[in-house]
């Protein structure tokens, strides 16, 4: 049918939010952004109503490496993320963490570095 809307699905919605999530680890806003914005993806019915949510952030956020690196890095292929109860034996603990805005639970983002995959891990409570 032209002209039809696509529909957005569950893996679109993830993909959005996970961006979301890494913008707002780099700081570039707040926990309410990104409250509101995490909304406006999760009550979206079309797919350009949740890409809505990220159309005015850059592809990818800023990275976080050290200022005075002595060369450009190659761009990393993204493999992904996942979350997880537990670290695994060999993740490595990055100084990123969010607020999950679906559990209000605090996250800490590890990373393997066999293949530089994303883990989301909630921290122990107080």
């Amino acid at each position: 049918m032209p002209g039809a809307r696509p529909l957005v699905s569950e893996a679109d919605r993830e993909r959005l939010v996970a961006l979301l999530r890494e913008h707002y680890a780099a700081g570039l806003f707040g926990l309410d952004e990104l409250d509101r914005r995490v909304g406006t993806v999760l009550g979206a019915q079309f797919l350009d109503e949740a890409a809505a949510a990220v159309a005015d952030l850059p592809v990818a956020p800023p990275p976080t490496a050290a200022a005075g690196s002595a060369a450009p890095r190659r761009p990393r292929r993204r493999r992904g993320h996942a979350h997880a109860d537990q670290p695994a034996a060999g993740w490595v603990p990055t100084s990123e963490r969010f607020r999950d805005p679906s559990t209000s639970t605090v996250m800490r983002v590890w990373v393997d570095p066999a293949d530089q995959s994303r883990h989301y891990v909630p921290e122990p409570e107080p």
